[in-house]
């Protein structure tokens, strides 16, 4: 499908709450069949529901009731974090998604491509929610306390299940990156699953925006050097990218 046809589709059903097969066919400037084919999909999805002549919106409560916290703070640094993070996950990849909300937008990512066959492991709800209904991935979600702004799995219990695992890589982020003393972090539950992330990864991408870089918690999460590359925005001031220079840090702005 493509992607653009579909992001309008559910953009219209998402405002106006139904829409028309022959409307969206003159507005896109494709066949009636095409659109049919489209809704098909998304209905196989559980994105919609099919009506005569049209689609409506399927009941996405559960969905919406787990979409708080930080996701819509700097959402499109996020998808772009998002989307150069996806180019570093390899078809048949292993990898451990944390319960940060940049991860939202690599779930979305990932649902949208079918391409790549996954098993992915993760401790937040909203992540298993989006990719539980994709046949492409082999999905692995972490017992526990759930809690946090993000509802996530987290504790000791989530720690312990997280040592039975091996994944080729892990992305994660932080409260703060300091080139100092390397990511931080307050002292959290979450931290736990953090720290058990880097004992079973063997590569760590650490997603965060600009806002995160400079000051610092109490607690360091991991050095500097267990991180593969950091993915972060065009934002990042000319001095935090001349220190990621001089620490040597491999660095991706988007």
């Amino acid at each position: 499908m493509g992607e653009t046809r579909i992001e309008y589709i559910l953009q219209k059903l998402e405002s106006e709450g139904q829409v028309r097969v022959s409307k969206l066919s003159a507005e896109l400037g494709c066949s009636e069949v095409t659109i049919r084919n489209d809704i098909q999909k998304l209905e196989n999805k559980g994105l919609l529901k099919r009506i005569h002549g049209g689609a409506v919106k399927e009941d996405s409560s559960i969905s919406l009731s787990m979409i708080p916290g930080n996701i819509t703070k700097n959402p499109e640094a996020k998808k772009r974090i998002a989307h150069q993070a996806f180019l570093y996950i390899n078809n048949e990849d292993t990898i451990i998604l944390d319960d940060s909300s940049v991860n939202y937008y690599l779930a979305k990512e990932i649902e949208n491509h079918p391409e790549k066959s996954l098993i992915v492991i993760t401790n937040s709800l909203i992540v298993s929610v989006i990719l539980s209904a994709c046949s492409h991935v082999t999905l692995f979600m972490l017992g526990g306390q759930i809690g946090g702004k993000l509802p996530a799995a987290m504790g000791e219990l989530a720690v312990s299940m997280l040592s039975n695992f091996k994944a080729s890589k892990a992305f994660i982020s932080a409260h703060g990156v300091n080139f100092d003393v390397g990511i931080t972090s307050i002292g959290t539950p979450q931290l736990q699953v953090k720290k058990a992330i880097l004992d079973v990864a063997d590569q760590i991408y650490l997603l965060v925006d600009s806002s995160k870089f400079g000051g610092g918690y109490v607690m360091v999460a991991a050095p500097l050097a267990r991180i593969e590359r950091i993915i972060t925005d065009n934002g990042i001031s000319p001095e935090n990218r001349q220190l990621a220079e001089e620490k040597e840090v491999p660095l991706d702005i988007v």
